[in-house]
């Protein structure tokens, strides 16, 4: 008989694998911003940019005076033919400008619904753009939770069930200790969370909230166990009450959305839940325009105006490009960019033709950015970073020929035949697209030019609908 035997578990430590994540690779996401230098010149090639120097130099202007607040409520219009680079800058602006300021893309056809109104849907889109950065000031205890003591009182409706009715805490700091009582909600939120000695808290000294910010480095529980996968956070300093600012960023969009939602509390939504708001009443939206106002006369909040892009623009209608030339000459509006690849077109909605396809009171508010047709060696320096980020390993007198294919058809067609070429090489167990790959796709595939002069030779055996 064996004796004193003792079962452990078996841990084992395995080499890190490579952490696999979900990547997609779009069509601009090579672009890490408009390519320029400290006197905002462009670089022939940086950040993902190619070419285009005079417009990228153009928007490293509107970046510079949107981030010192003097472009609010402007209008900027980029025109050029199609696939000439007018969505990669503004995506590049998006990049200059950081991560604090909101940055909304839509297309000119989303603001037709049969459920909501044009100017509903270019109103929200609008206030997106626009960043709340609140900072607020809050009483909060917060320390590391050496003691704890939950009392519990019989259910008021089952006596042989207990709920908590109070709790009392003793809270820890490098510098101070306090022992606090709570009430019922405090103890709930406690027991919720499965706090207990060693853990870091803060609690809201006007609500009540508890949050748990982790198991506290020096307590005797944090020392203990080698393998754990609780968080551990160091032990606070200063007192145990204190001050602390909490910073928020919303938009107005949140705001309003918030507003609304508060009002729309009546007894017919709880009682039956009622459907939500599908638009958002005006006087709603004033009402958080002034509350906002407040906060930064006040000192606790900034605004931070982002950009609104509109590709396809020339899709708007006359309503809709009156109601964003009103929309500019309000306080709190963001900066529009609207892109077209239209020379003189009719406006929709009516039988007047303009430049752009928009009308002149709108064109006479606005900055044009004009962008150009690539060269071949632009091209050519694209198709590089293209196949850099879908890591497609090419050979040299391939990439000629998409460069020359490019330069006759589009790059947009020359980026298409790279990927397809990539897979015509995968297929073949080839590790580098070759000069055959590449003229096996254009075989296979006709560009815009090679489909219209298809359709003409077959013209008679088409259908007409």
């Amino acid at each position: 008989m064996v004796i004193g035997v003792r079962w452990l578990a078996t841990i084992r430590e395995l080499p890190t694998a490579p952490v696999s994540k979900f990547e997609r690779i779009g069509a601009h996401t090579h672009i890490k911003g408009l390519g320029l230098d400290d006197n905002l010149k462009a670089v022939k090639i940086k950040d993902g940019m190619v070419g285009q120097e005079k417009a990228r130099e153009a928007a490293g202007l509107v970046v510079r005076m949107i981030k010192e607040g003097k472009l609010s409520g402007k209008c900027i219009i980029l025109a050029g033919p199609p696939g000439t680079g007018k969505t990669a800058i503004a995506v590049a602006i998006s990049k200059e400008l950081g991560e604090n300021v909101p940055f909304i893309q839509m297309s000119g056809s989303e603001i037709y619904s049969t459920e909501r109104k044009k100017t509903e849907i270019l109103i929200e889109a609008i206030r997106k753009c626009i960043g709340v950065e609140i900072h607020e000031m809050r009483k909060v205890y917060e320390g590391e939770v050496t003691s704890i003591d939950i009392r519990t009182a019989p259910h008021p409706y089952n006596p042989y069930q207990k709920i908590p009715e109070s709790v009392r805490l003793t809270l820890k700091t490098k510098d101070d200790e306090r022992t606090i009582e709570a009430g019922a909600s405090i103890a709930q939120q406690i027991i919720a969370e499965g706090i207990s000695e060693g853990y870091v808290i803060q609690i809201d000294a006007e609500t009540g909230r508890v949050v748990n910010l982790g198991l506290c480095l020096e307590s005797h529980k944090g020392k203990s166990y080698e393998v754990d996968t609780r968080r551990k956070v160091p032990r606070p300093d200063g007192k145990v009450l204190k001050e602390k600012e909490f910073v928020y960023t919303l938009t107005l969009a949140d705001l309003d959305e918030l507003n609304a939602k508060q009002r729309s509390g009546s007894i017919f939504s709880f009682l039956f839940g009622g459907p939500e708001l599908r638009e958002i009443d005006a006087e709603i939206r004033m009402e958080v325009d002034q509350q906002v106002k407040e906060w930064v006369d006040g000192g606790r909040a900034f605004i931070h105006p982002g950009v609104l892009f509109i590709d396809d623009a020339h899709l708007l209608d006359l309503e809709a490009f009156s109601f964003l030339s009103r929309a500019m000459e309000s306080e709190l509006v963001p900066i529009i960019i609207l892109a077209t690849n239209r020379g003189i077109a009719r406006i929709r909605g009516t039988d007047i033709k303009s430049p752009l396809g928009f009308p002149v009171d709108l064109l006479d508010r606005a900055v044009i950015i004009p962008t150009y047709p690539y060269d071949i060696d632009s091209i050519r320096e694209i198709l590089k970073i293209r196949a850099s980020e879908e890591k497609i390993k090419i050979e040299e007198a391939a990439l000629e020929r998409l460069a020359e294919i490019g330069s006759k058809s589009s790059m947009r067609y020359a980026v298409q035949l790279l990927s397809l070429a990539a897979q015509n090489a995968k297929a073949k167990s080839k590790e580098r697209v070759t000069l055959e790959d590449v003229e096996r796709v254009d075989e296979l595939f006709m560009d815009v030019s090679e489909a219209a002069e298809y359709l003409r030779k077959h013209e008679e055996k088409l259908l007409i609908h």
